[in-house]
This record gives C-alpha cells, sequence and structure tokens, in this order.
C-alpha cells in the first residue's frame, strides 16, 4: 500500500451495484490532506459524482458510507460514522452521522469509505470482513424491520458480535424521510439516507474485522490524547457531564423548556406546561434500566429504557433522544412518555426518523384544528391533539406509503404544496427539512444556524451552546472580552454571524474526524487546537500542528457543502427561516415576544464567509485561496460566484 498516512485504514470500495462489481482501491492522499475523512471527503466525492441533474432516487444518485481518522482509535468518543448523498426529502445536501460501534468495525474490517454506485436488480447487503468486501443476497430480508435483520445477518454469518447499518420498510419504500439504523437504535437519522438506500435495493451493510490501526507515532499521540482526555476532567465541565452521565439527552427537555424553547404544538410556542411528564427526572426514575456509551467514549450518555406494564410495554429497548421526546412529546402536545417510548422504538424499527415524522404529524395535527383537513382526508383518523392512538396508526401508514400516510410520508413542505391553500404557513421546515428541537424566538442564533444550515432546519452543523448554556469563559477564549457580553446575551443578534461561522467550521472538522458533538458541542471541550495536537502524531500530516491550518481544513468543508447547495439553485432567498419563526412572536413561556433579527446576523455571516450579501454566493478569490479552484471554474460558467 502506498497510501502515506497513519490512522485510515487505507482502503476505499467503489461499488457498481448494476453490476454487482465490489472495487478495492487505496485512499487518496489528497482527500486525507485536504478534507481529512468523514464529511469532508464525502464532499468532495458527491461534487464530482452528483449535480443538478440527479434524481436523488434513481440510479445516478449516490451514498457515500464514510468514517475518520479518530474513528476507532483510542479518543474519546471515537464511535461516529456518517452517510451522505443528495437528499430525496430535500432535493439538497444529505448527510447523517450514527453513534454505536458500526464506524469502527468498518475500519477493523479494512475500509474507510464506501461508495454506492448504480442501483441493484436485486435485494442486497455488503458484507465486510477482515479486507474482504463481497455483496450478498438480501430478498430474505427485503420487508423486515431493522432488529430482525440484524439478527438474521448475525446468525447466517455466525457472527453473533457482528456490526450493521441497515434500512427498515420506510427505506424500502422509499419514504423521503426513511433513515438507516446502526447497532438496533441508533440512528443515522435525517434527509432521507434511507431511502437512497432502498431506491438502490441496498438493504444494509455487515462488518466484522480485527485488522489493526497505527498510529504515525505512537508514544506522542498517547501523549497528545492524554493531554486531550485531561481536559473532560475540568471543573468547568463537571455539571455538564454529569448530567449526561445521568440523564443523557433527556436533561434538555428540562433545560430547554426552562428557556422558552421547547417546540411546542408545532413550533406554536416554546414552552410546554407538561413537559415534566416527558422529561429526565421522570425517564432516570420510572424506566431506566441501563446506561450505554459508543465506542471509546468517557462520557457515555446512552441509556436503556424498560416499560413494565401496560398497553405500552417493552423493552429493555434504548431509550429517546431530546430530539424524539420533543417531536412526538411537545410537539404534539402528547405528555404520555410510554407513548414516546413506543412510537420512538416503531420508527427505530421501520427505519424512519423520528424528527420529521413526529413534525409532520404535529403539522397534520394544526391542519385538523385549524379545519384545512378533516375525516375525509384522513380516511377517518382523529387528529386531535395528543391522540396517541391516532400518532401510532400514522406511523405505520407513512411507513407503509398508505392512505393519508402516503401524503404525510413526503414530508411538511411537499404535504403542504398538495394540500394547498394556507397549508404551508403551517410547514415549519427550511430547504424542506423538517425543524428540530430548537427555536430562535427563544434564542437568535438558531434562526442562523437553521437558515444557513446545508440540509435545512437542523442543529446539528452549527449550534451554539455557549450562550444558551452559559459558558462565559469559552466566550471570551474564543471571542474576546469585548465581545463577551453581547454574545453571552442569548438574544441579542449581535456577533452570532462570527460565532455561527466559527462553530460551523469547527463542526466540520469533527464531522470529518469522525467524532461525537458531546464534547464539542455540549460541553464545548474540545476546539481546532485539539485536532492541532492529535492529528499530526496519529497521522503524520505535519500541517496538521498549525491550527490556522485546521481552521482553514473547517473553511474548505463548509465551503464546498454550501457550493453544493448553490450549484443546486439554493441562494439567500432560500436561507431564510418558515414565517411561524421568523414573523409571529412567541406567544408564551419565558421567551414571549421574541422573534429573531435574521437579516441582520445573515449579513455578518456572509461577510466573514467572503459570500456576497444578496445571494449568498461565496468570492472567487476566498474558493482559490482554500484550495477550491475547482469548485470557483465550476460556479462561474454558472454565474454563481460573488462580484469582486
Amino acid at each position: 500500500m502506498t497510501f502515506p498516512y497513519k490512522g485510515y485504514a487505507g482502503y476505499y470500495l467503489d461499488i457498481d451495484l448494476e453490476k454487482g462489481k465490489v472495487h478495492k482501491k487505496e485512499m487518496e492522499k489528497e482527500w486525507a490532506r485536504l478534507y481529512m475523512g468523514g464529511t469532508g471527503v464525502a464532499a468532495r466525492i458527491l461534487w464530482e459524482r452528483t449535480g443538478p441533474e440527479t434524481d436523488p432516487l434513481s440510479p445516478d444518485n449516490v451514498v457515500l458510507v464514510g468514517t475518520g481518522p479518530l474513528t476507532g482509535v483510542m479518543f474519546s468518543p471515537s464511535g461516529r460514522m456518517m452517510f451522505a448523498s443528495k437528499s430525496p426529502l430535500t432535493g439538497v445536501w444529505a448527510e447523517s452521522h450514527a453513534g454505536g460501534f458500526f464506524g469502527p468495525e468498518i475500519k477493523y474490517a479494512g475500509f474507510d469509505f464506501i461508495i454506492f454506485n448504480g442501483r441493484s436488480p436485486k435485494p442486497v447487503y455488503l458484507l465486510l470482513q477482515d479486507g474482504r468486501a463481497e455483496l450478498k443476497d438480501a430478498a430474505h430480508l427485503w420487508g423486515r424491520e431493522t432488529d430482525v435483520t440484524t439478527d438474521m445477518i448475525r446468525e447466517e454469518n455466525r457472527d453473533p458480535s457482528m456490526e450493521t447499518a441497515v434500512i427498515g420498510p420506510a427505506g424500502e419504500n422509499q419514504v423521503p424521510y426513511g433513515c438507516v439504523i446502526v447497532d438496533y437504535y441508533r440512528a443515522a437519522g435525517r434527509t432521507g439516507l434511507g431511502a437512497v438506500l432502498g431506491s438502490k435495493n441496498v438493504k444494509g451493510i455487515a462488518a466484522s474485522g480485527a485488522l489493526p490501526l497505527e498510529a504515525h507515532d505512537m508514544d506522542k499521540y498517547l501523549e497528545a490524547n492524554e493531554e486531550e482526555m485531561a481536559k473532560l476532567h475540568d471543573p468547568l465541565w463537571t455539571e455538564s457531564i454529569a448530567s449526561l452521565r445521568k440523564y443523557g439527552t433527556t436533561d434538555l427537555v428540562a433545560m430547554i423548556n426552562e428557556i422558552g424553547r421547547l417546540p411546542t404544538k408545532n413550533h406554536w410556542t416554546g414552552f410546554f406546561d407538561e413537559a415534566d411528564d416527558i422529561g429526565p427526572e421522570i425517564i432516570a426514575n420510572k424506566y431506566r434500566v441501563g446506561q450505554e456509551a459508543c465506542h471509546g467514549c468517557a462520557i457515555g450518555c446512552k441509556y436503556i429504557y424498560r416499560v413494565k406494564e401496560g398497553k405500552f410495554r417493552g423493552g429493555p429497548a434504548g431509550g429517546p433522544e431530546y430530539e424524539t421526546l420533543m417531536a412526538f412529546g411537545s410537539n404534539c402536545l402528547n405528555s404520555d412518555v410510554e407513548s414516546i417510548f413506543y412510537l420512538g422504538q416503531r420508527c427505530d424499527l421501520l427505519g424512519m426518523d423520528t424528527i420529521s415524522c413526529g413534525k409532520t404529524i404535529g403539522f397534520a395535527m394544526e391542519l385538523w384544528e385549524k379545519g384545512i383537513i378533516d375525516e375525509s382526508d384522513t380516511g377517518g383518523i382523529d387528529l386531535s391533539w395528543g391522540n396517541v392512538e391516532s400518532m401510532s396508526e400514522l406511523v405505520e401508514l407513512i411507513a407503509r406509503k398508505e392512505g393519508v400516510g402516503a401524503l404525510l410520508a413526503k414530508g411538511t413542505r411537499k404535504a403542504a404544496e398538495e394540500i394547498g391553500g394556507e397549508a404551508w404557513k403551517y410547514a415549519v421546515h427550511v430547504k424542506g427539512l423538517e425543524a428540530s428541537g430548537q427555536d430562535p424566538r427563544a434564542h437568535q442564533s438558531v434562526g442562523l444556524t437553521y437558515a444557513t444550515n446545508v440540509r435545512g432546519a437542523d442543529h446539528l452543523r452549527s449550534l451554539s451552546s455557549l450562550e444558551e448554556l452559559n459558558y462565559p469563559e469559552v466566550i471570551i477564549n474564543r471571542f474576546g472580552e469585548e465581545k463577551a457580553e453581547a454574545i453571552g446575551q442569548i438574544m441579542s443578534p449581535k456577533y452570532k454571524g462570527e460565532v455561527i461561522k466559527d462553530i460551523e467550521d469547527l463542526y466540520a472538522v469533527v464531522d470529518s474526524a469522525v467524532i461525537c458533538k458531546y464534547g464539542t458541542m455540549w460541553p464545548p471541550v474540545f476546539y481546532f487546537d485539539t485536532f492541532a495536537n492529535v492529528i499530526p502524531p496519529l497521522t503524520g500530516m505535519k500541517e496538521w500542528a498549525d491550527m490556522n491550518y485546521v481552521r482553514d481544513v473547517g473553511a474548505r468543508i463548509s465551503h464546498l457543502r454550501r457550493a453544493y447547495n448553490h450549484r443546486l439553485g439554493i441562494t439567500r432567498e432560500d436561507e431564510t427561516l418558515p414565517r411561524r419563526l421568523l414573523k409571529e412572536p412567541m406567544p408564551t413561556g419565558p421567551a414571549k415576544g421574541g422573534l429573531p433579527d435574521l437579516d441582520y446576523m445573515l449579513d455578518e455571516y456572509y461577510e466573514l464567509r467572503g459570500s456576497d450579501k444578496e445571494t449568498g454566493y461565496p468570492k472567487k478569490s476566498r474558493l482559490e485561496k482554500l484550495d477550491l479552484g475547482f469548485v470557483a471554474d465550476d460556479l462561474e460558467k454558472r454565474k454563481m460566484l460573488a462580484r469582486q
């Protein structure tokens, strides 16, 4: 092998599904040096292989499965992996990550990336074992739910510890928010990657391996790793880490409701009177029966729940995260936490994003309340707020695309377009992606995060917890004392363009490494200097020791993903917020009266990003400075560059 860098497996798979051919190739040196791995490499490949003419559910689309140099090595947390493609839900950039143990197992099996091209003539799954890769028949798995699929794959390969990433019936039926389920209940949930795999007749991937990973300088890497892990013991993070260990992300239900930012009643308000009934204490005290951690994680935010009796009796199973509690709980005015456990588990088994599913159901409930739809539209299903029986029925119908489920399976944007009239007013999305569990009317910078996020109304590309959860020391260290007061004010738009641009670039590096947001987003322990410390001794890429180089990599990846969307037609006009979040003041709760000043923040963001304030298009000089001359050339031909 001539690939020079350590920390990588050194190979990727380029798969021609139509011909059933698996091509094993060496990793490209420039991919690692300029984009590191994960999201960065995926952006480069998708730029080359997909474009405006690519139908997301056609054989022409491509699915990337990726890891990074920190996946599966001695670093906490290192259990992540990612998927990327062009989204069938939004029509733009698609990316989703998952934790657990599957990502490391891909590397131990001998591979850094997998590229699925074309469409298989029959259902298949990809088997990875110690440097070997083979497409296996999956006809007997088609139609199975995700847990049964994983069990059957492990049984037929006689490997009970084999790790899997599989789709369920929702992905097979090409529900645009069908997802990929990893290790039974961890989800690469957003943007419809499961539907794209389903369109390619790919049921999933199974990996098992024991191939070693090497460090360029093991002694120096261990020293650097020890320095970074010591940061987790700083008293500054004690409370945050203790919360994650005790409650997982369920604690966010209470914390976010307290500041009036918990999406309630289809994002009508940000305060839920019955939040305690779906919050951290009741879950921890009544239902939690165990704790789990992803590969190599020192935090351990995952939990196991069990409902011992009643109509929603079930478990032990992986407990729902904050976003699921919000989507099927406060969002639908449902305070029955046992029903939320059930609905979340059904989505996992069917292979469906809980956020988009729950938010689409909440959208339909508001249309019912407003009289825009009625029983003649729903097939007799009562969509009154909090109707758990109806919610349960809808989850099944959506996954099968039957009855009213066929309409709601399209997501809020397309469903609103089809319903017509004033339905669009209640579709809370950006670029077609249903809003996650945040609200800019209670947290200014969330508005900018939603608007500029390359995949839509979602928090994981640039959410700032600095002002939300009050980390003044971090704000001063990163942005200076003179800006700290304004940045720390949750409803001040001042300097939020700078904050979100900085965090977007940081998360681009995090998602290319590939590691977890817990430790970088909440609590904000790791920063650009972390990667300057650990990447050089791990990989041998000496330029990474320069923190400015690390920052440039983050900016390069951010610009490349944004350019990908520009090429698909995205401009400033699309980098906006739904009417409810932009024009309707928060009606109740601690943030009553709040609205985001989006234009102010966008102007600052575009200026710092080196983009045109009217269009959002990048400057040619900025792209060329970041070694993205090939992107500048393409956009110039399309007249999609900022005026110099």
